[in-house]
């Protein structure tokens, strides 16, 4: 707090027209003036405004002046022989008193918002308690006081105004301002969300209030509610029917307002990914393609934020399942080139896990990496052909490729392919595709609960007969015998 005076002396009316006007923190006053004395001038200015330190400079040395200036409430009696640092001291003494009344105030306040957030908090999560905080409430949830009124809890999040913590923070702090201002209700401030209970009454033009909030703060704004029900023990169940419709903002939007209501009989959709779609999958990752990659994801989230059993859980599982399989995918084509799966880090599920982007973003992030690591590991025009190749031929196992097709592929010749493939693998082109044939079947026959026919003709074999010798003969064991001892 600065300092600043008057310096000229005034009338006593005209103080007290200036001081209703200026509202000093000090005043300092003679007894003796016309029209009202200083005792009495003080006693006024208490009145108006109780913190006034009121200092009075006189030259009464008298008891009985000092007495009742003190039963006035004048914080200090000087006399005007009084030296100037003396009276400077007693202004400065003044300050001091004013500055700890402010701070001891605004802790008062702090600490009544504490107990306040406290309180609801509990009301929430615990519930009513048996009435044993009725008192609090009184003091400090009025809008609870009335124990027969129907409540509403719903949850708020505001976005919109920048990705980063600080600007989302922003957000919610400037709703929830708006919110107590234009909705009679009680509020709790979360770091991501805003906790609104509200009175039955509200409810019916919270959606209006909600859209002009919006605009006027030029964000978005959604809504999770829980049902409306009598009484205050009816909060805790309104609120976690609004939490769990919270969850839903990953699949809804960040403008939606949803209800309870809306989403409590979903049973959830697919967890798992076909292997139709793994296969789309593949060929999108083979393209290097962002644009393609992106057009698949796209497509592939449309369709299942279409179902009307989705759930946050369900979708989360989901996307995981494409992940998972794209980098299965991935393993193989560096195992095939020789090159050791990027380190499990790499693999990091948290944009998933957060739900903090929408799920196209999140799931196309993911599978960027991964064909990232692709291009440059495997597919990139500055890896060596025989890598090239091999890793052509672990995408196609399921076909009949033949060694021609192979090296038009790498831009080789036949012949010089077949000799430059057999030096640097150690095999022929037949016992290469052979071998990774086999691989590949014991990969699906301890992962997958596809029947044999189906597995043999995955890894390019129509017969199966001839399938399960082949198998025999590289793993000893046919290929039932190998899954159930696996």
């Amino acid at each position: 707090m600065g300092s600043s005076c008057c310096l000229r002396p005034l009338l006593v009316l005209e103080a007290l027209s200036r001081f209703q006007n200026e509202k000093p923190h000090i005043v300092l006053t003679d007894i003796h003036m016309t029209g009202m004395d200083g005792i009495s001038l003080a006693s006024e200015l208490k009145k108006l405004k109780p913190d006034t330190e009121v200092i009075i400079l006189t030259g009464y040395d008298t008891f009985t002046y000092a007495q009742q200036a003190i039963r006035e409430g004048v914080s200090d009696y000087l006399l005007k022989m009084s030296r100037p640092e003396e009276i400077i001291m007693a202004a400065m003494k003044a300050k001091q008193r004013i500055v700890d009344k402010q701070q001891s105030k605004k802790q008062d306040i702090r600490s009544r918002i504490a107990l306040r957030d406290q309180l609801l908090e509990r009301l929430l999560t615990e519930g009513d308690g048996n009435g044993q905080y009725e008192d609090a409430i009184s003091e400090l949830l009025p809008l609870l006081s009335e124990a027969d009124q129907s409540y509403q809890v719903l949850l708020l999040s505001a976005s919109g105004w920048g990705d980063d913590a600080y600007h989302e923070s922003l957000a919610q702090f400037a709703v929830s301002n708006m919110v107590q201002e234009l909705i009679e209700s009680e509020t709790l401030l979360r770091k991501d969300h805003l906790v609104l209970v509200i009175r039955q009454e509200a409810s019916r033009t919270l959606r209006l209030e909600l859209e002009r909030i919006s605009r006027k703060l030029k964000c978005k704004i959604y809504s999770a509610a829980g049902t409306v029900g009598a009484g205050r023990q009816h909060l805790k169940q309104s609120y976690s029917e609004a939490a769990y419709a919270f969850t839903f903002q990953w699949i809804a939007g960040d403008e939606a307002q949803l209800a309870y209501e809306d989403v409590r009989a979903r049973k959830g959709g697919r967890t798992m990914c076909s292997q139709d779609e793994e296969a789309l999958l593949v060929a999108a990752l083979k393209s290097v393609s962002a644009i393609e990659l992106r057009r698949w994801v796209d497509a592939t989230v449309a369709e299942q934020l279409a179902d009307d059993q989705l759930t946050p859980d369900s979708l989360h599982a989901y996307l995981h399942s494409i992940v998972i399989s794209g980098h299965r995918w991935l393993e193989r084509a560096l195992q095939a080139v020789g090159e050791n799966a990027p380190p499990s880090e790499t693999r990091g599920q948290q944009e998933l896990a957060a739900r903090s982007k929408p799920p196209q973003e999140a799931l196309f992030n993911q599978l960027a990496a991964v064909m990232d690591i692709y291009r440059e590991s495997v597919s990139g025009e500055r890896v060596p052909y025989v890598k090239r190749a091999v890793a052509f031929i672990a995408d196609n196992l399921d076909k009949n490729l033949t060694l021609q097709q192979v090296a038009k592929h790498v831009h080789l010749n036949p012949n010089h392919f077949s000799e430059v493939f057999k030096r640097e693998t150690g095999l022929t082109y037949i016992e290469f595709v052979t071998k990774e044939r086999m691989r590949r079947a014991m990969e699906l026959l301890t992962q997958s609960p596809a029947k044999i026919s189906e597995i043999a003709g995955r890894v390019g074999y129509e017969d199966v007969k001839y399938f399960s010798q082949l198998f025999k003969k590289t793993t000893g064991k046919t290929p039932s015998e190998y899954r159930l001892n696996t």
